[in-house]
């Protein structure tokens, strides 16, 4: 990939496919599609997470792609195999001097949780991070009292590398410490590997 093209591919989101998901670059459009996965369980209730109210669903979109036209995120909508809208998820904290940044800001309809689809949309960020955008590191944050997200994300194959505390608050205003991980280069194929591994027993391919 030659410059100016590795210089695109981190200012401007792709779609990626696979057999359970595909995502996009996130628009004012799929607006409808988030508001209907953010009511599937109920997802802002969980005081812990960033998820928008389904009225508040465009000033989310909104907010994301600010970030993005400010070079500090790529922000993805999340559609299942059926073509439906049930989620988002961003790759942000962008520094492509080192290369590194972070996986985030994800949520799914309550649905497609624990599925084939949360893997595979991770295996494509990753192997997107890591094999086009050539970074040495990815890394992932959460809340210390989101133990499904810490959980999830041990089971990518990320490894903790501490816990930030007092980081910044929910979105109730209480203090938040962060739970970080991460994966590096070195670590990557072997974590692909189990990666596709895990997406066999949900019948890829």
């Amino acid at each position: 990939m030659d410059e100016s093209m590795k210089v695109d591919a981190w200012r401007q989101p792709p779609t990626l496919r696979g057999s359970h998901v595909q995502l996009e670059p996130l628009a004012s459009g799929h607006a409808d599609g988030l508001r209907l996965a953010c009511a599937d369980g109920e997802l802002w209730r969980l005081w812990y997470t960033s998820v928008p109210k389904p009225d508040a669903v465009e000033a989310y979109i909104a907010g994301a792609l600010e970030k993005q036209a400010a070079g500090e995120a790529l922000a993805f909508a999340v559609r299942d195999a059926q073509g439906d809208v049930v989620g988002t998820t961003r790759l942000y904290e962008l520094d492509p001097a080192t290369p590194r940044l972070s996986i985030g800001y994800t949520w799914f309809a309550r649905r497609v949780q624990r599925t084939g689809l949360n893997t595979e949309a991770k295996r494509l960020l990753l192997a997107y991070a890591f094999e086009v955008l050539g970074c040495i590191a990815v890394g992932f944050e959460t809340s210390w009292f989101n133990h499904a997200s810490r959980a999830a994300i041990a089971r990518l194959g990320a490894k903790q590398d501490g816990v930030i505390r007092n980081h910044f608050r929910h979105a109730d205003g209480t203090v938040r410490d962060s739970v970080v991980f991460s994966i590096i280069d070195a670590e990557w194929p072997a974590v692909r590997r189990h990666l596709d591994v895990k997406l066999g027993a949900h019948g890829r391919g």
